[in-house]
């Protein structure tokens, strides 16, 4: 099963580029983030045609998450849990039945920028409900992953100029503390669990020829749980999607697991 997660920047602007990366990449799963639409403007038809079910969690003009699955989706939940008050569109769950039911759950996380300030508490205590939610599967014993956009750059080796990031709330050590206690909960982080290679990056910015001088961050990422971990195949970053026309500030991440 190969499960993909891409933060689009926007279904509308990115729609082309999306399609012929589906056809090209095949994932049985793609987890979309920054769709900024809502789920009646959601352009489904165009995935169903390709044989995905979709789910979305939409949000007009900011923020969205949403599924696209060649198989069967199961138990779609919306919303990340604890706190009713949250109207952000962050986080999407469902089950995918294969050989091999996998919970998924899609997030995207709050950037937290300026700090201090409220958007940076509002990502802290997005985080420790994440960590409350990933203890909360685990006690399920079920295999499931958490992927999506984190806004975190786990070590210095995640940037092309990590001093440029020390106070950033993408690499601030508090970000980071937070990034750890959901690690240590004992979930795999998929890519490096593939691959220690240095220059591996995800995102680059649209300013400052980022793209072209290899100026980026790893903030995009697979947690699996020791029952995911163990299906395990491989994790790559398609990098070579961010040099198409009209490409998003992303690129695709996926693994591959053996179900």
């Amino acid at each position: 099963m190969k499960i993909a997660s891409f933060n689009i920047n926007g279904i509308k602007a990115r729609l082309p580029a999306l399609m012929d990366w589906l056809d090209e990449a095949q994932p049985d799963v793609a987890i979309l983030q920054e769709i900024k639409s809502i789920d009646e403007n959601f352009p489904r038809e165009a995935f169903e045609d390709k044989g995905y079910n979709v789910e979305t969690h939409g949000q007009k003009s900011f923020n969205g998450v949403a599924l696209l699955s060649k198989l069967p989706l199961e138990d779609v939940t919306r919303g990340l849990p604890g706190d009713d008050a949250d109207e952000q569109a962050r986080y999407i769950e469902a089950t995918v039945v294969g050989d091999q039911a996998v919970r998924i759950c899609g997030l995207y996380l709050p950037n937290g920028n300026p700090v201090p300030g409220p958007k940076y508490d509002y990502k802290l205590a997005w985080m420790e409900r994440l960590r409350a939610r990933a203890e909360e599967l685990l006690v399920e014993e079920i295999p499931f992953l958490m992927a999506g956009d984190y806004n975190i750059i786990p070590q210095a080796e995640d940037a092309a100029r990590p001093q440029d990031w020390v106070e950033d709330a993408l690499y601030r050590p508090e970000s980071r503390e937070a990034w750890r206690k959901i690690l240590n909960l004992g979930l795999t982080e998929a890519f490096r669990a593939r691959n220690q290679a240095p220059e591996q990056y995800s995102f680059w910015d649209f300013q400052r020829g980022s793209w072209q001088r290899n100026d980026g961050i790893r903030i995009d990422h697979f947690l699996l749980s020791p029952e995911c971990a163990d299906m395990l195949e491989d994790c790559q970053i398609d990098k070579e999607v961010r040099g198409r026309e009209k490409p998003s500030d992303h690129v695709p991440i996926w693994v591959k697991l053996a179900a």
